[in-house]
């Protein structure tokens, strides 16, 4: 068995999908239309895949806390200042809980909290 992708409902999918694309460095591999006011989007970068799905039909859910998805990034200082840099806002961290790895939070347009974090070797 093998985890395909998470799936996130979203109010916007243009912004999201800049999100994904520039923030976090995913590429668009497929959209299509899924039905009546329903598109559909899949990011990844090979492997695993976020899929966000915009149905105008209904509101999108609001995503709370408990949640998040993980990137690897080879400094977090340096993913830290890019953030700042296109004017989000880091909503938690940099945290070091243990000598090998730190992180730090940020949310995407639909709140879903996303993590970068460096393993530190």
């Amino acid at each position: 068995m093998k985890f395909c992708w998470c799936t996130i409902s979203v109010s916007n999918l243009e912004q999201s999908i800049r999100f994904y694309q520039q923030i976090v460095g995913l590429s668009l591999n497929r959209r299509f239309v899924a039905g009546p006011g329903v598109e559909i989007a899949f990011l990844g970068t090979g492997g695993t895949e976020i899929e966000l799905i915009c149905d105008s039909n209904r509101q999108a859910p609001v995503h709370k806390e408990g949640i998040s998805l993980g990137f690897s990034v080879s400094s977090l200082d340096k993913q830290i200042e890019f953030i700042k840099e296109k004017g989000l806002e880091v909503e938690s961290g940099p945290l070091q809980p243990n000598p090998n790895v730190r992180f730090f939070f940020v949310k995407d347009p639909n709140g879903v909290s996303i993590q970068f974090v460096e393993h530190i070797m």
